[in-house]
């Protein structure tokens, strides 16, 4: 095909045939075919960028001459060396394209593609030669690989005094750090430091010295105690022409501060100051008793104990830690060395020698504590040593006496004066030189003061320095007027000397002068002249002074003819008086003291005065015809015992004399007074009554009268109750009775009466013997005679007088002994440790019991005869002796054990009683027969250079063969520390597991082998050991596997994921070596890890309710070192896997209460809250997050009675409850979590209609702002108390607000509340009836006010509860009902225009809402002004109705007939 213009093509074809024609181009034309048609050299060179994309053109014409398709082809061409098939061959147009279908062209490793070189063979197909044409392709770098770093992260350590500018990291260089595989620029690195949001501290720490090497260079000093880890977070950039195209990478370099010695030690315990690192001042203190002698104190117990410790606790190794030295460095006094030592590596404190509190009373003492390295870097603290004063001298009172004075009207508690117009109080001081500066300081001397006598009238405050006398009852002038007491101070130990006290009683006028008698009558004269003496009155008042003196004045009755003397009471006949016969006198005569007026008391009497005419024919006359008079035999002679005078109008001198009646003159009678004298002595047993016949004549004719006197003599308990001397004293009764009759005594009394009734006591063993009424004695309990034999039993016999008289009479009663005892061993049980191997008839034990009856003969023998075998007892001595010689082992081996228990008996050969009984235990005890023996003889272990302290290395094991649980067999571990004082130094071996650990934390080079010996030990009674020796090698760094990272985190996992669920991956790596992977903390068995993959998956199912977040410890180790039965934990190989659990919707929702009641009110409004439902859920999340639903039947016009706020569980009204009291709404609430799409759970729910007819009003004294705020907590108590009566009963609250008052509560009160509640019953389903509601709340008031008392402040409480004023509610519904009559009254005569029927229907209508009305109104009453009630069809799967339902049915109806509402 000619790819040239058609007219060129013509012209070549017809110069073509005219050459072959002609001969003359054959020869060129064969010989330029397949020849390139350029100059220049032969191979064609090409570029062409990496990743270039499939069929990209390389060489778009390789200019070899010829044609290579038909028709006219003259050369063929053919693609050779094609490497890979990279290079595509298009022959016609001899272009090269790329070939990397599935594949990418890639100059960088690992393809390493770089160059391609390919030949393109043509063949002259008009002579047959071939010439092969090379074609290289350069493949140029394209930057499309990000730099390196070899590891994830890097790692160094330096110490804190490491100076500013030091080179710190190296650890880049020897492709070490991060290399970048493209070429040239695009692989050259440069470093730098990347800001770290998370760690900007870091960022300013260190720099970046050479970006080309990256060595880190330090730039801040570093602080260990302030930080001891940074993490510098490193970048690596490539260097290609354009930074918009650069590439880069990030390491974290790890810089872990190591502690260094650039802070001294710190006295303990340090609080520190803020937020630094310097501790607040510390004081020690100590107190020491005067005079005590060192040994008895030393060392001293300072409080705290003196202790300082480095504050660089980490120098590394330990061995380079400083020591602390103590010192004092200065006190006061200046003496304080001759005291006090401090011990400079123990601080103990000493005391030198003993201190006198005379010399000195404190030291202030400065300590030192400082390095031992030469850098000291000191630390100081205060020391405080108070001297304890030794209690030496006695308390002492100021004064020797003290006087003091009170008013007989002080109140109890009040404080006695030191004068005597009570103005000053009497103060006390008590003083004590042990204390010093009591005085001058004020300060209590702790003394204790006690009143020797009186201590119940008066006390003394009982601290201070000043202590005041207080009056603890009422006190009386007139019954005592002084006080007087002894007082003693004591400190405890020593007393003072008692000094007294005299308490003077102020008179108070509190008493009111008394007349003798009520009234007085006289007969006077009316020949009695004027100034002649009528009456002489006397009034007495206890009180003294002015308070005592009375003053006598006639109020009224003497008309003028009588005059009293105002102080001393006698009344006379006034002056110029002449007497009236017949004439009378009511004289009204007042006696009042001198008191101040507003204090004055005073009473009156009323004497009558009768006038008589004068004569002298009547004879003396005695007051009564006859005395009875009772006189005590006791009486003393010359006692008055009667006042006979008479008296004798006349006022003749009077003569009396006994006539009869006393034959023995036991009586005397003046004869000229008539005072009847007692002249012997009176013994009613003698003569008990005596009857005398008195005279008195004033010697006139018929001037005689008598009276008689009878005198009954009354008995005085003075003859003592007298035992029967001839009954038996001696008596016996028999043991282990009780109720047993002993014997009795017989006891008289002369006496009458009470005096002369005799009782009887058992003084010495009332609980044993009893004694009744008539002396007969016998046994209150049943006797024991091995207890007690033998009774002195003391009888009392007195006799019932007021102040009884006694006497008493020993009884001796001896207790008769029958056999009712067993022999007793010493001891109930016997435990006895036997030797192994110990001889036959070794004696191991001894009994001994004792029979408690007189007569025993006691004998030992063994119980069992399987036992008799192994042992022996002799029977008179209780030797108890072997019978084998018995081996530990021996009898390990045959299961027989190493301890006996059997039974040992006492018997008593001559009595009926069952033998005693002992249990003894005998133990074979192991002597320790074997020594502990190692499993091995040497035991290696592998440690990393850096392991932590406590890193467990290896385990030694050796086994006792002493029998197992034995102290023999227990084997224990100790390193000698002898033979390897290093190596024991930084290792360790574990007592009783055997494991060794180090000691501290490691700082070694590698390839260090340790020594140590370790020592395996029993616990047998003598101790017997081995040893065995531990080789620890440190191993090199490259043989420790390395995490990738020191902490994993994986995507969470379900907590119903399955077992064998897969979490994540964790990777080390190490050089040469199989990794084995292991979880070694963390980990409860819920996640297990593949060892040799490291895959983690959960081992068991998870519970985000119990645990929300794992955090495993998981360890590398290298496969040979695991087979070796070695571990090597370090740093690296070590990481931290944070393991997150997902929560799953696996709880349903948990409702509060399985049933829920509240309340609504009739006049509710729609869409009112009646109660709030809550359920809880375990979940977390939107799982937790609950939607409720109702499920309730409609009413019957479809109506939903009660909605529900679908988040909050707040139910509401939905409908109006008009005349529907007493009903109750029962249906059921449905909680779904995850907003409704999740669980569900349902609760039922009651909600009962009320009206203030159901309910109380609490009104209390605060706002109703405290009420609302604390509304759930008073709620509650006043539910408890109502809950006592009905369980479970629901308190609801209607309303609350301000104090409504006033005549219609139309007034209000917003400092005081009105909370109104009424009660839900939950077996009804119905109000509790207010006057339930009120008894429950009003009756428990007290203590509802009481619990209230916290919510509503401290003077906050219930004034009253009481029932709603209904009636000042009720006057506008009940216009309303009037307006309703007149509009039914309007209708009515509307409808008699139109037709007669419809009158007949609007009358009926009328007389059924009237029937209603009455109802409604009542109902009404409770309803807001303004509002109507609108009956409502009640229905029967909604509520159901109580009582009162053929009203209801009536206002239905008349409803579905008439539209008209009351």
């Amino acid at each position: 095909m000619c790819l040239l213009p058609p007219v060129c093509c013509v012209l070549f074809q017809i110069a073509l045939l005219w050459c072959l024609l002609v001969g003359q181009c054959i020869p060129h034309l064969l010989g330029s075919q397949c020849k390139l048609s350029r100059s220049g050299p032969p191979a064609t060179i090409v570029t062409i960028d990496e990743e270039s994309p499939n069929g990209t053109v390389i060489v778009k014409n390789m200019q070899i001459n010829g044609r290579a398709e038909d028709p006219g082809r003259t050369i063929s061409l053919t693609l050779l060396d094609n490497y890979a098939h990279w290079v595509i061959l298009e022959p016609l147009r001899q272009r090269l394209f790329l070939n990397s279908t599935g594949r990418v062209l890639d100059r960088d490793p690992p393809s390493h593609i770089s160059t391609i070189v390919v030949k393109v063979q043509c063949t002259n197909e008009l002579v047959g030669t071939v010439i092969l044409h090379e074609v290289r392709i350069v493949i140029r770098d394209k930057n499309d690989n990000t730099p390196r770093f070899q590891q994830q992260r890097y790692y160094v350590a330096i110490n804190e005094l490491t100076p500013a500018g030091t080179i710190i990291f190296t650890g880049f260089g020897e492709d070490n750090g991060a290399t970048d595989i493209d070429d040239g620029p695009n692989g050259q690195i440069e470093y730098g430091i990347q800001y770290n949001p998370n760690d900007p501290v870091s960022n300013e720490t260190v720099v970046v010295g050479n970006t080309l090497s990256g060595y880190i260079v330090l730039a801040e000093r570093l602080n260990y105690e302030e930080r001891t880890r940074y993490l510098v977070i490193v970048q690596a950039n490539d260097r290609t022409l354009y930074d918009a195209n650069r590439r880069t990478a990030t390491t974290t370099l790890t810089i872990d501060v190591l502690d260094g010695d650039d802070l001294g030690p710190m006295f303990l315990p340090c609080v520190l100051v803020n937020n630094t690192h310097d501790c607040n001042p510390l004081t020690y203190r100590i107190t020491i008793p005067e005079f005590t002698q060192p040994r008895e104190l030393n060392p001293l117990g300072v409080t705290p104990p003196i202790r300082a410790v480095d504050m660089d606790r980490n120098i590394q190794p330990p061995s380079k830690r400083p020591g602390i030295h103590y010192y004092i460095l200065v006190g006061q006094p200046s003496t304080y060395s001759e005291y006090f030592s401090l011990n400079r590596t123990t601080a103990a404190l000493l005391l030198l020698k003993p201190v006198s509190r005379d010399l000195y009373t404190k030291f202030i003492i400065i300590i030192k504590a400082e390095q031992d390295n030469g850098h000291p870097l000191p630390a100081y603290a205060d020391l405080i040593i108070d001297i304890l004063d030794e209690n030496n001298q006695a308390p002492y009172f100021q004064f020797q006496s003290y006087q003091g004075y009170v008013s007989e009207s002080s109140p109890v508690g009040t404080t006695i004066s030191a004068s005597s117009n009570l103005t000053a109080p009497l103060g006390i001081i008590a003083l004590d030189n042990d204390i010093e500066e009591v005085w001058e300081c004020n300060k209590d001397p702790l003394v204790t003061v006690t009143l020797d006598d009186l201590s119940t009238t008066f006390d003394i405050t009982p601290t201070g320095i000043t202590r005041y006398l207080r009056l603890l009852k009422p006190v009386d002038r007139e019954k005592q007027m002084t006080y007087t007491f002894m007082m003693m101070a004591s400190d405890g130990i020593q007393e003072s000397t008692r000094v007294t006290v005299n308490i003077l009683v102020i008179d108070a006028n509190d008493n009111t002068p008394t007349f003798g008698e009520v009234s007085d009558t006289v007969e006077v004269f009316t020949d009695m002249q004027p100034g002649k003496t009528v009456l002489q009155l006397k009034a007495l008042d206890a009180d003294e002074g002015l308070n005592g003196l009375v003053t006598y004045e006639i109020l009224a009755g003497a008309q003028g003819d009588f005059i009293i003397n105002n102080r001393t009471g006698q009344i006379t006949i006034a002056p110029r008086t002449a007497l009236s016969m017949g004439h009378s006198y009511a004289l009204t005569v007042k006696a009042a003291d001198n008191a101040p007026d507003s204090e004055r008391r005073s009473s009156i009497t009323t004497v009558y005065i009768k006038v008589l005419p004068p004569n002298n024919q009547s004879p003396p006359r005695f007051p009564l015809f006859t005395y009875d008079l009772e006189v005590s035999e006791a009486m003393r002679i010359g006692a008055i015992l009667l006042n006979l005078q008479a008296t004798d109008r006349e006022n003749d001198s009077i003569t009396y004399q006994i006539l009869s009646g006393d034959i023995q003159q036991v009586f005397n009678l003046s004869k000229t007074i008539g005072l009847l004298l007692l002249g012997k002595p009176l013994d009613r047993e003698t003569t008990d009554q005596y009857g005398l016949i008195v005279t008195a004549s004033d010697g006139n004719p018929g001037g005689t009268s008598t009276t008689t006197v009878n005198i009954v003599v009354t008995d005085v308990n003075d003859n003592n109750p007298k035992f029967d001397l001839t009954l038996p004293r001696n008596l016996t009764v028999q043991e282990e009775e009780a109720n047993t009759f002993v014997g009795q005594v017989t006891v008289t009394d002369p006496d009458a009466g009470a005096n002369g009734l005799v009782r009887y006591r058992i003084v010495n063993h009332p609980g044993v013997f009893t004694i009744n009424e008539n002396g007969s004695i016998f046994t209150a309990v049943p006797l024991d005679r091995e207890l007690r034999s033998r009774y002195d039993l003391i009888v009392e016999a007195s006799d019932a007088a007021v102040d009884p008289r006694r006497t008493t009479f020993t009884l001796s009663v001896l207790v008769i002994d029958i056999d009712d005892n067993s022999p007793e061993f010493s001891q109930k049980t016997y435990v006895v440790n036997v030797p192994e191997n110990s001889p036959v008839d070794t004696v191991v034990l001894r009994f001994s019991a004792v029979d408690a009856d007189l007569f025993s003969n006691v004998t030992y023998r063994i119980k069992s005869a399987e036992d008799m075998k192994l042992f022996s007892v002799n029977p008179i001595s209780g030797e108890l002796s072997v019978l084998q010689t018995l081996d530990f082992e021996d009898l390990a081996s045959m299961g027989m054990g190493a301890t006996y228990t059997f039974q040992v008996e006492a018997v008593d050969q001559a009595g009926t009683m069952p033998p005693g009984e002992a249990t003894v235990t005998i133990r074979i005890m192991d002597m320790n027969d074997f020594s502990p023996v190692f499993s091995q003889a040497l035991y290696k272990g592998l440690v990393a250079p850096n392991a932590e302290k406590g890193t467990v290395i290896t385990t030694v094991f050796a086994e006792d063969q002493d029998p197992p649980g034995t102290p023999a067999s227990l084997v224990r571990y100790r390193v000698e520390d002898d033979q390897s004082p290093y190596s024991c130094s930084i290792f360790d071996v574990e007592e009783e597991s055997g494991r060794i650990i180090t000691r501290v934390n490691l700082n070694e080079q590698p390839s260090v082998t340790f020594k140590l010996v370790v020592i395996a030990f029993d616990d047998g009674e003598i101790v017997k050991e081995n040893r065995t020796q531990v080789e620890i090698t440190v191993l090199q760094p490259s043989r420790i596997p390395i995490f990738t990272e020191e902490e994993y985190r994986f995507a969470p996992v379900s907590e119903l994921a399955p077992v064998g669920r897969l979490v994540g991956s964790i990777l080390a790596a190490a050089i040469n070596q199989t990794v084995f992977y292991s979880i070694v903390g963390g980990n409860e068995g819920e996640f297990q890890v593949n060892n040799r993959t490291g895959v983690i998956s959960t081992a068991k199912l998870l519970d985000y309710e119990a645990v929300t977040s794992y955090v495993l410890r998981v360890q590398a180790d290298s496969m040979a070192v695991v087979k070796a039965q070695l571990r090597v934990p370090s740093k690296t190989n070590t990481a931290k896997v944070y393991i997150e659990v997902h929560d799953e919707n696996d709880h349903p929702p948990v409702f509060t209460r399985k049933f829920y009641i509240g309340g609504v009110a009739e006049d509710a409004n729609t869409f009112s809250s009646v109660l709030k439902i809550k359920a809880t859920d375990a979940d977390t999340g939107n799982y937790s997050a609950n939607a409720y639903r109702l499920i309730i039947p409609p009413t019957a016009d479809g109506q939903d009675s009660f909605v529900i706020e679908q988040y909050t569980g707040i139910i509401k009204t939905a409908i109006m409850y008009r005349n529907m009291r007493r009903s109750y709404f029962k249906f059921e609430v449905i909680a779904t979590d995850n907003y409704g799409e999740g669980l569900s759970s349902s609760a039922d729910v009651v909600v009962s209609v009320v009206n203030q007819l159901d309910m109380q009003v609490v009104v209390s004294n605060v706002p109703p702002t405290v009420v609302e705020e604390n509304k759930e907590q008073l709620i509650a108590i006043m539910e408890r108390y109502v809950q006592d009566q009905i369980p479970g009963a629901k308190v609801v609250v209607e309303s609350i607000g301000p104090q409504l008052f006033g005549d219609g509560l139309d007034q209000e009160d917003y400092t005081k509340s009105d909370l109104m509640v009424y009660a839900i019953d939950p077996l009804t389903n119905r109000a509790i009836s207010r006057q339930e509601l009120f008894k429950f709340l009003d009756g428990k008031l007290v203590d509802i006010n009481k619990e209230f008392q916290p919510f509503l402040g401290q003077r906050g409480h219930i004034l009253e509860i009481r029932t709603p004023d209904i009636m000042a509610r009720v006057k506008k519904p009940a216009h309303a009902v009037g307006y309703t009559e007149g509009a039914l009254l309007a209708l009515a005569i509307i409808i008699i225009l139109c037709c007669i029927p419809a009158i007949v229907i609007v009358m009926v209508t009328y007389k059924q809402r009237q029937a209603e009305c009455a109802k409604t109104a009542r109902i009404q009453q409770a309803l807001p002004a303004g509002k109507s009630a609108a009956p409502r069809a009640p229905t029967a799967n909604l509520y159901e109705e109580l009582g009162d339902s053929s009203i209801i049915s009536t206002c239905t109806s008349s409803s579905a007939h008439l539209s008209l509402q009351c």
